[in-house]
């Protein structure tokens, strides 16, 4: 009998079970109150003296054996459910990846600079907590300039020599300032000012500058590069350039591109006349080439800015600029297929 009861600690041991219901018949045919155990122990009475120990040992011994697999068994199997339950069926075909979008500012301000790439610019880009000289004293605008009064500022802790850039021209301030000519640079990045936030203006929005210094530059080179920059954004060759005032260069144009009256969003957005202004330029004022240390008599520049944002409308058809800073996943999922 003794035999028999090491015979089924061995089976006991050995026993495997891939579900619960296996778990609990092992369980029963062992531990129940009918089970082998039970069986042996009603057993104990007739088992002669001098082998009661050693048949009592070997009980003890099947029933920590049955206890143990059980216990064992039931872990496993329970950890395999809990990982069923975080994982799923593992078994499964993987479920799509839900692929983003970029951004239409994205979009817009990486064609424009792969345009100007091509061209030899490289990006600078610069804090947009700003402070007065780099935003406005470098660029010829110093303290009670009326000029100033053209871009309402948010100032920082009621300091009026620290506040958030009004536009990316800081941006080229600090470049020309740590840089010698020859400079080509295009400078993307957010830009604040205090107006009323409407269906076509927000106090923040996206710039991207252009500045080239070197020796002989002429108005005729800033000319050229707006029409190869518009041709190649817009489609639209031609380009006119209107006398216009900004402190920080003299001459100054506002840009036009011929959009054209083919449609009656080409009314809308030109007013009827078929041009849209996309932004400013001029040649680089001297005094804000001897602000930054670079010698005004031997070098001279043109520089130019256009918003990213009025462009993202403008070739995306997007009616209301405030549905760029929304964060709409159905506005942002329209431009998955956009580059």
């Amino acid at each position: 009998m003794i035999d028999k009861i090491k015979e089924l600690i061995a089976e006991a041991d050995a026993f495997k079970a891939e579900t619960k219901e296996e778990v609990e018949a092992f369980r029963i045919q062992y531990l129940g109150k009918k089970g082998l155990l039970n069986q042996y122990f009603a057993e104990f009475k007739n088992v002669a003296n001098e082998q009661k120990k050693e048949f009592g040992q070997a009980v003890n011994a099947l029933k920590k054996a049955a206890e143990e697999k059980v216990n064992a068994l039931k872990e496993e199997l329970e950890s395999k459910e809990e990982v069923k339950g975080v994982y799923g069926d593992l078994s499964r075909p993987g479920e799509p990846v839900n692929l983003g979008a970029r951004h239409p500012i994205s979009i817009v301000k990486n064609q424009i600079i792969d345009i100007f790439s091509n061209i030899g610019f490289n990006v600078s880009e610069g804090p947009e907590i700003e402070d007065d000289w780099h935003n406005f004293t470098a660029l010829n605008l110093p303290e009670y300039h009326p000029a100033r009064d053209m871009q309402d500022t948010f100032f920082i802790q009621t300091n009026p020599d620290v506040l958030l850039r009004t536009h990316t021209s800081s941006v080229q301030v600090r470049y020309m300032e740590k840089n010698q000519p020859p400079i080509r640079t295009i400078s993307p990045g957010r830009v604040y000012r205090n107006e009323a936030i409407s269906a076509r203006s927000h106090c923040f929005f996206h710039q991207i500058e252009g500045l080239y210094i070197d020796k002989e530059v002429s108005f005729a080179d800033l000319k050229q590069t707006l029409q190869y920059f518009t041709t190649q954004l817009f489609g639209k060759s031609k380009i006119r350039l209107r006398p216009s005032y900004f402190p920080f260069t003299e001459p100054s144009a506002e840009i036009d591109v011929y959009w054209g009256l083919e449609t009656e969003s080409d009314y809308r957005i030109t007013k009827g006349t078929g041009w849209l202004e996309i932004g400013g330029c001029g040649m680089v004022d001297p005094n804000v080439l001897e602000n930054c240390n670079i010698d005004s008599k031997e070098y001279s520049g043109f520089a130019f800015g256009v918003g990213i944002d009025r462009i993202a409308m403008l070739l995306h058809q997007i009616n209301d600029i405030r549905l760029l800073s929304e964060n709409d996943v159905r506005f942002l999922e329209q431009f998955k297929s956009a580059l």
